[in-house]
């Protein structure tokens, strides 16, 4: 028991002597604004938080969210493959790649997918 609480106090005060080593040393500097404005969303931070968005920015946004989900269901496809055959394999495999391209293929003619009007 002492070593286990000798072993995690150790632990605990190496941690915490090297984040006070990497705040001290780090070069913090807020002038940059090239480094510190986020390229993802197109509009400046250090303004009004109020300030309408590209609803494009935000649809695509969902569109990249949807389809990694569904690449996220279809991994678990990957390993079952010994325990599936052929026949129940291509069922889920197509059935998941349908899904998608019927989603990809709604979104382009609502026109989420047009960057320009």
């Amino acid at each position: 028991m002492l070593m286990i609480f000798s072993t995690s106090t150790f632990l605990i005060s190496l941690v915490l002597i090297i984040m006070v080593l990497t705040s001290t040393i780090s070069k913090k500097t807020f002038s940059d604004r090239e480094k510190n404005s986020p390229f993802e969303c197109g509009f400046d931070p250090k303004t009004s938080a109020r300030t309408p968005f590209s609803l494009h920015f935000f649809l695509i946004a969902v569109i990249f969210l949807i389809f990694d989900v569904e690449i996220t269901l279809l991994m678990p496809i990957l390993i079952m493959i010994k325990t599936l055959n052929i026949h129940q394999l291509f069922e889920m495999t197509v059935f998941f790649i349908m899904i998608l391209l019927v989603g990809l293929y709604h979104e382009w003619k609502q026109g989420a997918l047009n960057w320009t009007n």
